[in-house]
């Protein structure tokens, strides 16, 4: 069963976010705490599939920023933080902590929480797969003249021992063909891992992106086939798909 843990000290807003995931998946089951000892706890003597918390826990206005490291010490457990602080300036921050989103309060709908949620829960499944299948190590990681990506971090994807630079949409559309590299990919499949402008032209603009990143330290790069009519394939051969 996922374990998703929140971490608010506002039992009405606590409350609103639990019933909200579980009217998403009522097969979850969700732990709350409210306070930044009880989180701390929690976290050390249980395992928890994800994590929704705030920053600012009673007085403790960053309680949020020691726990997120608490995590990342301990498992590769994805956050997304749920805040009233503002996100022009924690959004930042809160991704160079590995946080896997953050959402700012009286800014967002039930439904652009719960589609990060299952986005979140997607990716975990993914995960479990090929740590059941013993495909791949803790990270989804590939020889060092490859791609070192994880979708449940949002850290900076490397290539070929040189970091990449994405916005985050592109991050999680790179991990999806990743994963599934040799396999195309539908743009049905990538609308799933953004929040807006769920169209083909958009898609091919972020993938777009991603090959001009790639070909800034690898002029040669040409791994991201264009399947006509279909969507996109990651191939490990190097192949030579268009950018249409």
């Amino acid at each position: 069963m996922i374990k998703v843990a929140i971490i608010e000290d506002d039992l009405p807003t606590s409350n609103q976010l639990r019933g909200w995931i579980e009217s998403a998946k009522p097969d979850i089951k969700v732990d709350q705490w409210f306070t930044r000892d009880e989180a701390e706890a929690a976290i050390q003597t249980g395992h928890y599939d994800l994590v929704v918390l705030d920053i600012e826990l009673g007085r403790e206005r960053h309680a949020g920023v020691a726990i997120i490291n608490a995590i990342n010490k301990q498992q590769a457990t994805p956050v997304l933080v749920v805040s009233a602080m503002p996100a022009t300036i924690y959004r930042s921050i809160m991704k160079a902590l590995d946080a896997w989103d953050y959402l700012q309060k009286t800014t967002f709908e039930e439904s652009d929480f719960i589609d990060t949620v299952l986005e979140m829960l997607r990716a975990i499944k993914e995960r479990k797969q090929h740590q059941d299948t013993n495909t791949k190590t803790k990270l989804f990681t590939a020889p060092v003249d490859e791609l070192s990506v994880d979708p449940l971090r949002q850290r900076t994807p490397i290539w070929r021992g040189q970091q990449i630079n994405l916005p985050l949409t592109a991050q999680r559309i790179l991990s999806v063909l990743f994963a599934k590299r040799g396999q195309v990919v539908s743009y049905e499949d990538l609308y799933q891992v953004v929040k807006s402008g769920r169209n083909r032209e958009n898609i091919r603009k972020h993938v777009s992106t991603i090959r001009e990143a790639f070909r800034e330290i690898d002029p040669h790069f040409e791994c991201i086939e264009n399947v006509p009519m279909r969507g996109f394939r990651w191939s490990d051969s190097n192949g030579t798909g268009g950018d249409h």
